[in-house]
């Protein structure tokens, strides 16, 4: 009988002794596969890169989109398909995996203008170099906003493909060729029947993003700021006074100039300092920070490291000399007004004694909580023509209003759980100063939450010498393949 009793013993431990459950078993053997297929992945970065989508100069399309439907029926998406809309063209696409739950992600192919003579590796090359603190770095443009981690999402699913595992979610797939521009026609993909359908089928909504700073912290976002881009253009044939073509200088003395009339305008949009939205009514229904917030944010800055940010806005000084707390909460609340930029009359070399007739500058709004793009727009033009600047053409190129997800949302709680996972302590914080469309999957009809998530590292979007991190020579930052694994892990925690 003790025989007996031994055995049954010894039986049960067994069966108790420490062992990897299927899926942990699953998810190492997809790990397994990330460095394998390296070489693989990296060229097909490069690859991308090497074909720019930029939506302001018409270049790239329908190529971007096409490229973009071909990478995701290579990595496993059984459907994907073109989006026409009245500019350029959306990619929606479906990966069926039989699993329990299903998961939205947002992609972006398209990116940002350039002037190659302002970069050191020409933007197009999208190659390797090595950089000090950093490691090896792929450069080029695109490379961190956005094609560098959202390749780091199809490698992740190829890891699935090539390990012969099945991926534990099923995936929606939405991509835009025009968030660079503002995201004009987003409604149109989104909200086609069939698109709207499959996403309200989604727990959630995410963009592949490499959000490790330098320490190795993580912010975990729970929304962005919306945006307006708009460009005004004084002119003589509008305004009814200047020139209606250029004209020689010496005019001046008798002849309005609607370059000085354009300048005045721009002076009405803000304080003296140019620090302070000064439209009428423009603050009528911004929403100051909830206590919740402002407690985010100080904790944040106690963990933030002040001078990263500093050389992150490439400053010294932040405005009104504020401490770092009061900068970020400003950084965090504030609406905004920005001259991208100012064009007309001569900019050669040397001088031309020219009365330009026509003068334009670009502009982006950013806009906070309560809030709306329409309402934005309407508001500038009212507060122009008030102040006899109605001639002004005021020209809105794209935007949104701005986005905000539920902290408690599983989107957001497993996105801290991985990182906790590796060891990091995510911080929490209220909102993006950037700006995604993110606003047409947690507004109406869907209501979803939607956020970015992904370790690794990646600089210089929107300027010259944009990189992303390949092989991270930082101990506290994963590289490429980091992030790809991170990627991998939150597919998995997302399924639990």
């Amino acid at each position: 009988m003790m025989r007996r009793y031994l055995l049954s013993a010894a039986i049960a431990m067994a069966g108790w002794a420490p062992q990897l459950t299927a899926n942990e078993a699953d998810l190492a053997a997809v790990k397994a596969e990330i460095p394998k297929n390296h070489d693989r992945a990296l060229a097909r970065l490069q690859d991308w890169i090497k074909l720019p989508s930029i939506a302001a100069e018409n270049r790239g399309f329908p190529e971007g989109a096409e490229r973009m439907a071909a990478l995701l029926r290579e990595v496993g998406f059984q459907h994907a398909e073109i989006i026409p809309t009245d500019g350029k063209p959306g990619v929606f696409a479906t990966f069926d995996a039989g699993a329990a739950r299903t998961v939205g992600i947002y992609f972006m192919y398209d990116v940002k203008q350039f002037d190659p003579q302002e970069w050191t590796s020409p933007p197009l090359a999208a190659a390797l170099v090595d950089k000090p603190g950093y490691g090896k770095v792929i450069v080029g443009r695109g490379a961190t906003n956005q094609k560098g981690p959202q390749s780091a999402l199809l490698a992740a699913l190829d890891a699935f493909r090539t390990s012969g595992k099945k991926l534990p979610v099923n995936l929606v797939l939405v991509a835009e060729g025009e968030e660079e521009i503002g995201s004009p026609h987003i409604r149109q993909i989104v909200h086609q029947p069939h698109v709207q359908a499959a996403l309200a089928r989604t727990m959630g909504v995410f963009m592949p993003m490499g959000l490790q700073n330098l320490d190795g912290g993580v912010t975990v976002n729970l929304g962005a700021k919306g945006v307006i881009e708009v460009e005004l253009t004084s002119s003589g044939v509008l305004w009814g006074r200047g020139p209606v073509r250029d004209v020689h200088s010496s005019f001046k003395s008798m002849v309005d100039s609607p370059t000085w009339h354009l300048l005045a305008a721009l002076n009405s949009l803000v304080t003296p300092d140019g620090n302070t939205v000064a439209i009428d009514a423009w603050f009528e229904n911004v929403r100051p920070l909830l206590p919740e917030e402002k407690a985010m944010i100080a904790d944040a800055a106690k963990k933030f490291s002040e001078r990263t940010y500093q050389v992150g806005a490439a400053t010294r000084k932040w405005i009104d000399d504020l401490p770092f707390l009061a900068a970020l909460e400003r950084y965090v609340s504030q609406p905004t007004a920005n001259i991208e930029g100012i064009h007309g009359g001569y900019t050669g070399p040397g001088g031309k004694t020219v009365l330009p007739s026509k003068a334009s500058a670009k502009l982006d709004f950013r806009l906070v909580p309560n809030q709306t793009a329409e309402e934005a727009v309407a508001k500038l033009k009212a507060h122009l023509a008030k102040r006899g600047f109605g001639d002004i053409e005021v020209n809105y190129t794209g935007g949104y209003s701005p986005t905000a997800t539920d902290p408690n949302s599983a989107l957001i709680q497993k996105q801290l759980a991985v990182l906790r996972a590796n060891g990091i302590e995510g911080v929490l914080w209220p909102r993006l100063a950037g700006s995604y469309p993110g606003f047409v999957f947690t507004d109406p009809p869907l209501n979803l939450p939607a956020g970015h998530f992904g370790l690794g590292h990646g600089g210089g979007a929107h300027a010259p010498d944009e990189f992303f991190v390949i092989e991270s020579s930082n101990p506290k930052v994963q590289g490429y393949d980091g992030m790809t694994r991170s990627l991998v892990e939150y597919l998995y925690e997302l399924a639990k």
